[in-house]
């Protein structure tokens, strides 16, 4: 098919030759500027996951760890089961390795956009909305750009990623209960549309259920095959270093493959520099921006170094990689289960992608419903977009999976080049809203921001005069 190969080569031309460049270049740069704060301060941004909103003039906000569960909510989905299994296949062991150093460099980069997107946000009603299309706008000073992200935004999330996640969860439950993509998808349709319609805050309150119940019961089941199978565990980790430098990749070309198969995968996955998680981080009641941004670096580190190694550590414990013939994506992931577990595992895969990938759709229509609105405040400009985040779920039900993959990381990889570019040039207002929160935290203060501290920040709606009291 012309429009599968077009969109396979413009796939590889990006991930091969510019976003591994940007991605890992600029994630060693924000970290050097942040004085590796992304790890100095885990224990910081562990508490900080409690913080609770305080009402404030008859408002109730959106709290941190609400914000935080609505950015894990579209991370946390088809890239940490069906994508590990794709990298892995298509990379090898290595891939996983190369996911693990994107997540590691890229909680620099998520700390820069997530802190962005806290202080550049807007009020909307007693909540708030903001994300790249707004800091583009209000510190770039140009609304064109602001608006032509917004549209990459709404299209890569609310529709082509939110199709990658029916079609994984129509493909899981085909193989566990022989059900028909076609029931899958108006069943999805349905459950949706009844969440994405009630709003942020119905939005925010189903993401704080589901996402962390998630987590824990499928870490739990690997930690399980992890010790089932602990005396392989040593030769796993190695057989992933190896497959990640050894001389036999390099000769043999396996280890470009690694690379860009690992870097593809954990950017899908963590989604730090895409652009995504700052729409999130922007709704959250806080008093420091940085609180936000470190809240939000906790987010890449349980996706990939937690999730994402799940998976792997799961497929490669169970030996299925020496056939996985005639199987793809999400099919890699249950043999590998069931084969440590029994019959029950591709149930068991098939119900976590159902909550993984299930939550990503409404976590993926925010960041849609965000933009939207960015463009156009109509109510009627929002309602058509919810149709057609629906008629999406609908076609990634029943649609090509190959095709369907593709074109979500053609989109992701535009978005993120745009999304780099702009937090580049404002990374110095970062830097010092990082070193602001550093030194009253040091203080023994509850870090409150002062836009005034900040030189170069421009106008902002919400802090000042209008700051959130806590």
């Amino acid at each position: 098919m012309f429009l599968e190969t077009l969109i396979s080569n413009l796939n590889d031309w990006l991930y091969s030759y510019i976003l591994i460049a940007m991605l890992v270049g600029l994630g060693i740069y924000f970290t050097i500027r942040l004085r590796f704060g992304q790890f100095r301060l885990i224990g910081n941004m562990l508490q900080l996951t409690t913080e609770a909103v305080e009402v404030a003039e008859g408002r109730k906000g959106i709290s941190p760890f609400q914000a935080f569960c609505i950015s894990a909510a579209s991370r946390i989905g088809t890239g940490n089961i069906a994508g590990v299994a794709i990298a892995i296949a298509a990379g090898g062991p290595g891939a996983v390795f190369w996911m693990w150093v994107i997540a590691l460099i890229g909680g620099a980069t998520s700390f820069v956009e997530s802190t962005l997107g806290q202080i550049y946000k807007v009020r909307d009603g007693d909540t708030f909305r903001g994300g790249p299309a707004y800091y583009i706008e209000q510190a770039i000073g140009s609304r064109g750009l602001g608006i032509f992200f917004s549209i990459l935004t709404a299209v890569t999330f609310g529709l082509a990623f939110n199709s990658v996640q029916a079609n994984t969860i129509a493909n899981a439950f085909k193989t566990a209960f022989n059900i028909e993509p076609i029931t899958m998808a108006i069943a999805l349709v349905l459950v949706a549309g009844y969440i994405i319609f009630g709003g942020v805050r119905r939005i925010a309150n189903a993401s704080s259920v589901i996402v962390p119940v998630m987590a824990v019961l499928y870490i739990g089941v690997a930690l399980f095959i992890m010790i089932k199978n602990i005396a392989l565990v040593p030769q796993m980790f190695g057989m992933i270093i190896a497959n990640a430098f050894g001389v036999r990749q390099v000769l043999g070309g396996t280890m470009g493959a690694a690379i860009i198969n690992g870097v593809r995968r954990g950017l899908f996955s963590n989604e730090a520099g895409m652009g995504s998680v700052p729409n999130a981080a922007a709704t959250a009641d806080t008093s420091h921006p940085a609180k936000q941004g470190l809240i939000q670096t906790l987010g890449v580190y349980v996706d990939t170094l937690l999730v994402c190694s799940a998976t792997a550590f799961m497929i490669l414990l169970s030996g299925v990689l020496e056939n996985t013939s005639g199987l793809e994506g999400i099919q890699i992931t249950q043999a590998a289960v069931t084969s440590q577990v029994g019959a029950w595992g591709s149930t068991f895969v098939a119900i976590s992608v159902l909550l993984f990938a299930f939550s990503s759709i409404i976590g993926n229509y925010y960041y849609g419903e965000t933009n939207i609105e960015f463009i156009n405040p109509n109510s009627t400009f929002l309602t058509i977009y919810r149709i057609m985040v629906l008629a999406m779920v609908f076609f990634g039900s029943i649609g090509n999976f190959g095709l369907v993959w593709n074109a979500a990381d053609v989109f992701m990889g535009i978005m993120a080049i745009v999304n780099l570019i702009v937090i580049t040039k404002l990374g110095p207002i970062a830097y010092a809203t990082f070193e602001d929160y550093v030194s009253q935290l040091k203080s023994g203060k509850n870090p409150v921001f002062d836009p005034d501290n900040i030189p170069g920040l421009g106008k902002v709606e919400c802090w000042g005069k209008n700051k959130v009291s806590r």
